[in-house]
């Protein structure tokens, strides 16, 4: 059995030399909703970007690293509403939005209201390292980008046959209700995709990282939770979250925090403090979707409401694992 080596720093438990990285493509995707190849397609992503990852890793990168290139994996494929497969906005634009936080220092960039960023989380991760602040949004921070040399795109971009006939679809809804008068009721999928990552590194460090296309059909310039620190992502010293659902509920329980609070705080366990705020807090008061969980002492939690979510992690083996749906098995990283 393999021997994992830990040590406590600051009252924290830190699994050391045994790096871990966990990611999600988003909550919110339902049994039947894809085809036999498609399900093959997102687990090829999902694997690939856990390697890209995993090679930071075990070059000796940190968790910052690992996590942008995972996620980085993930913006360029275009099954997820981040990068490449944003979702389109009410106008027909997509507009994207992204955060990273370091669980070592609590520094953290995010992102929001971009329109021609190729990688988002590579602008997160500039606004972190290279400026003063921890958000920028729209023009403002894309004249950025352009300065730190990110690479930009024309929007055309971002377009995909998939996710424009989604919002001719919610479009078509959307009148309906309105003709009806009756409310909109927004199925998971309307939010499903948004990206994350978690990584450990040999040091025992934790970060965070989210990125997004928002939801099909928002309108008035909306950001949801992904971009938000303490919504959608959030890492200390003890834990890591990036959370994927219906944002506004995410901002309004500062989930990705909570969950991370309540480690620190309470002395909860990880897959306790995710379950009690993905799987109570949010759908009590009305939202849903779900998150990734990452310990310092490489515990794994994966809490959610939908019928699926895209869900993987790999460990120091470099054996990736991925799944799917809530019936799909799972295996998770033993504490050796």
């Amino acid at each position: 059995m393999a021997q994992r080596r830990y040590a406590v720093r600051d009252g924290v438990l830190a699994a050391l030399d045994a790096p871990t990285l966990v990611i999600h493509g988003g909550a919110g995707v339902e049994p039947g909703d894809l085809t036999a190849a498609e399900e093959a397609e997102v687990k090829r992503a999902l694997e690939a970007a856990l390697r890209a990852g995993h090679a930071k890793l075990q070059s000796g990168a940190t968790s910052l690293d690992a996590v942008t290139a995972a996620i980085t994996v993930l913006e360029d494929d275009p099954h997820f509403n981040a990068g490449r497969g944003a979702v389109f906005t009410h106008d027909g634009r997509n507009e994207l939005d992204t955060s990273i936080m370091d669980g070592a220092t609590g520094r953290a960039g995010a992102a929001a209201g971009l329109h021609r960023v190729k990688n988002p989380i590579t602008l997160a991760r500039a606004i972190m390292d290279r400026s003063k602040h921890v958000m920028m949004v729209g023009d403002g921070a894309e004249m950025f980008a352009k300065e730190q040399g990110i690479a930009l795109v024309d929007p055309s971009y971002f377009r995909t046959e998939k996710r424009w006939k989604a919002l001719q679809n919610a479009l078509k809804e959307e009148a309906q209700a309105q003709a009806s008068n009756v409310p909109l009721v927004l199925p998971g999928k309307a939010y499903f995709g948004t990206v994350g990552a978690l990584a450990l590194d040999a040091q025992g460090h934790l970060a965070a990282g989210t990125s997004t296309g928002g939801m099909t059909n928002k309108r008035y310039g909306r950001v949801g939770d992904s971009p938000i620190i303490g919504a959608g992502t959030w890492a200390d010293a003890r834990c890591a979250v990036s959370g994927t659902g219906w944002g506004e509920f995410y901002i309004r329980a500062a989930a990705a925090h909570e969950i991370c609070a309540r480690v620190r705080l309470a002395g909860e366990p990880l897959a306790k403090a995710g379950d009690g705020v993905i799987n109570r807090d949010i759908p009590k008061a009305g939202g849903d979707g779900g998150a990734i969980a990452l310990g310092a002492d490489g515990s794994v939690a994966f809490p959610f409401n939908t019928g699926g979510m895209y869900r993987g992690w790999i460990g120091a083996d470099g054996v990736p694992h991925v799944a799917i749906y809530k019936t799909d098995a799972l295996e998770m990283p033993g504490r050796d």
